[in-house]
């Protein structure tokens, strides 16, 4: 009978899931709790709301990731699966807009801790 921790015969699997392990610590440390602390990260002025490009700034982080080249293109390797048109950081930076003005309940210009929290409209 197979032991059902037993670990994988593939050495690449076996480092994968021991990096995984190592890294746990780290991304439960990143984890945001509350909307409060979310906002808190985005705002990077500190003025207690969050302002579209600061949105957009902290929204990046996946686009900066995946953009291994840093030319501020998202090519079709570059992309989840591989495959793809490509994505500019313009085009991706003007979802974003459209993502924070559905967000904008108010029309204030900026996103409240309870703005944050609601889904887009």
């Amino acid at each position: 009978m197979r032991s059902r921790f037993a670990f994988s015969s593939k050495p690449a699997l076996h480092r994968a899931g021991f990096c995984v392990f190592l890294l746990l610590p780290l991304i439960a440390a990143a984890q945001v709790t509350q909307t409060s602390d979310y906002l808190a990260r985005m705002d990077a002025d500190g003025d207690g709301r969050v302002a579209l490009v600061e949105y957009q700034d902290w929204m990046s982080y996946a686009f900066d990731a995946m953009d291994r080249n840093r030319d501020s293109i998202l090519a079709a390797e570059e992309l989840p699966g591989g495959r793809g048109q490509p994505v500019t950081r313009e085009a991706h930076r003007a979802r974003l807009a459209e993502t924070f003005k559905r967000q904008d309940g108010n029309r204030d210009g900026f996103l409240s801790t309870k703005e944050l929290a609601a889904p887009p409209q």
